[in-house]
């Protein structure tokens, strides 16, 4: 698949890359996505809920009336979890929640995610770019530019970029991730994704394929080997 190479102002270049089938053209496993993002999603919880147990309880350590004579129910503490203010009977205790799933499976997740994307036509392409500084306006004028202000975009970019990070972090629609960290969960949650050209790179060749750039009638392939 070949898609055009955009810059910031949305104006289309005279280049074209040329998606690899290896990574967005597969057939998609709807079960390693499953995995992958069951795991996001388990690993993701802290897993610190706590109650406070019938031991834990400050205070009850008399016995509130005598075991006999008395003509009511033995109790031998006021911090029973039978009572208001007692301890609580099999409450939350803490918990790892974390689900593992092997490379093989995850790298399997993401070009499934990549795949359905390219099938929506829910990839662009820009050229890499960034800000002299964090200008919120400036984003949403790049995503305005580009048609997508409207929809949830995930920006992909070829290193962590502070400014485009900072720049996009107050638009409710708008997540800035570099590219060899974006999740299957993170390409999921998007509406489209815009990948800077070096970003595009750098996640292909992390998924083992390689990216082919068209300058006019000239070809340049660009190629990176999975280290």
């Amino acid at each position: 698949m070949k898609l055009k190479v955009y810059k910031p102002d949305g104006k289309a270049t005279r280049r074209t890359v040329t998606l690899d089938e290896s990574v967005f053209g597969i057939e998609p496993s709807d079960h390693a996505i499953w995995l992958d993002v069951r795991s996001i999603q388990a690993n993701g919880r802290q897993g610190t809920h706590k109650t406070k147990e019938r031991s834990e309880v400050r205070g009850g350590g008399a016995k509130p009336w005598r075991q006999k004579g008395t003509g009511r129910a033995r109790v031998g503490t006021i911090r029973s979890p039978l009572w208001p203010g007692g301890g609580t009977i099999f409450g939350p205790r803490p918990k790892d929640y974390s689900v593992g799933v092997n490379r093989k499976t995850k790298l399997l997740a993401r070009k499934s995610a990549l795949t359905y994307k390219a099938r929506e036509a829910a990839i662009l392409v820009l050229e890499d770019f960034s800000f002299d500084k964090p200008k919120t306006s400036d984003m949403a004028a790049v995503l305005a530019a580009l048609e997508v202000a409207d929809q949830k975009v995930l920006l992909l970019t070829g290193t962590a970029d502070a400014n485009l990070y900072k720049s996009g972090r107050n638009l409710r629609k708008v997540s800035v991730v570099d590219a060899a960290s974006a999740s299957t969960y993170d390409l999921l949650n998007a509406g489209v994704l815009v990948f800077q050209e070096s970003g595009l790179q750098a996640l292909t060749s992390i998924l083992g394929g390689q990216v082919e750039a068209t300058q006019g009638n000239e070809s340049e392939s660009v190629t990176e080997q999975e280290g």
